[in-house]
């Protein structure tokens, strides 16, 4: 499933990199927890919650089933 979740992560990857951010995939879990760590401006920036529960884990639910959650990791 780690690859599936790269895979999604690479095309999200470049609308934050567009406003100086990033998205790094840090483990996903046997339960479907999907770890990630924002960087760049993504990292310090007030809306990053906002950003990583209606933007990537809003397409990786969609796009794999087995995804449960995303977390950010810092």
């Amino acid at each position: 499933m780690k690859k599936k979740v790269q895979a999604v992560i690479e095309k999200i990857r470049p609308m934050l990199q567009k406003d100086g951010g990033d998205v790094e995939l840090v483990d996903v879990d046997d339960k479907g927890v999907v770890k990630v760590r924002l960087t760049g401006a993504c990292a310090g920036c007030a809306m990053s919650q906002i950003t990583l529960k209606l933007g990537i884990e809003k397409v990786l639910l969609n796009e794999i089933p087995e995804v449960t959650k995303v977390e950010d990791v810092r």
